[in-house]
């Protein structure tokens, strides 16, 4: 009983250094990356304020275009700071529903970064309905992230691909890239929480690194699974599998 019990408080105590580390690391996180797109948002809406009456329309233009890439970029921080803390804690409890793949992946869509339309985006479905298990909200996050990635990591007019399909009992999303790939040495660690890569994001800010690893949560939770590979000739495939829902059944 005492060796029971000793061990018990040593797996607490585990528990315990894992989480207080954990929010170490956030605070430590965020207090550096949230500074630039919050200086940023104020300083260009001082210059609003202040001169605007003086700007082009082409400036007024770039400067709320400046002001709401980071707003959106500060929202999507937010969510998986959210979803991240609560599955640490245990806490994550899934509303499983079945869901239509295209109604989550349309509705990712439109919570993209504005740098989007420098990429190609298209949507590939082998099936003409998809249902899948999910919590839609945490999915729609998680295509996001992956969507996200390959827009800040890959050349302007790149293209991105998602493609579904069925395969027995799992719904199958991938989410592909023709960019300059990962390394293999990286691969190993790319789902690692606040491991951002050796790779410089496009517009310099720094990644918290959230996102892959919260992704990786997410499916786990799902009873999925989250793989990387190699897009050939060049480029990343993000590929995640979810309980598949039951047939739609069309009356005419």
């Amino acid at each position: 009983m005492e060796n029971e019990k000793n061990a018990r408080e040593k797996q607490e105590a585990a528990v315990l250094a894992k989480n207080e580390q954990l929010r170490a690391n956030l605070l430590r996180a965020i207090s550096h990356d949230l500074r630039t797109p919050l200086t940023s948002i104020s300083g260009n809406a001082s210059n609003l304020l202040s001169n605007g009456d003086s700007f082009d329309n082409d400036t007024k233009k770039q400067l709320y275009t400046d002001i709401y890439d980071d707003s959106m970029w500060l929202i999507n921080l937010v969510e998986n700071l959210l979803a991240v803390t609560r599955i640490e804690e245990g806490r994550l409890n899934l509303r499983i529903t079945e869901d239509l793949m295209d109604d989550v992946i349309t509705e990712a869509l439109h919570h993209i970064n504005r740098k989007s339309e420098e990429h190609h985006i298209s949507v590939e479905s082998k099936e003409e309905i998809l249902l899948a298990k999910m919590d839609a909200k945490l999915i729609v996050q998680v295509i996001i992230n992956i969507v996200d990635n390959a827009i800040k990591y890959t050349p302007k007019n790149s293209h991105i691909v998602i493609r579904t399909e069925k395969r027995g009992k799992q719904a199958i999303v991938s989410i592909s890239d023709d960019g300059n790939g990962i390394a293999d040495e990286i691969k190993p660690r790319i789902f690692d929480m606040f491991y951002s890569g050796a790779n410089q994001i496009a517009d310099s800010r720094r990644s918290l690194g959230l996102g892959l690893s919260l992704c990786k949560s997410i499916i786990n939770a799902h009873g999925g699974e989250l793989t990387v590979s190699d897009n050939l000739p060049h480029g990343t495939v993000f590929t995640f599998t979810l309980p598949a829902g039951g047939e739609v059944k069309v009356y005419e």
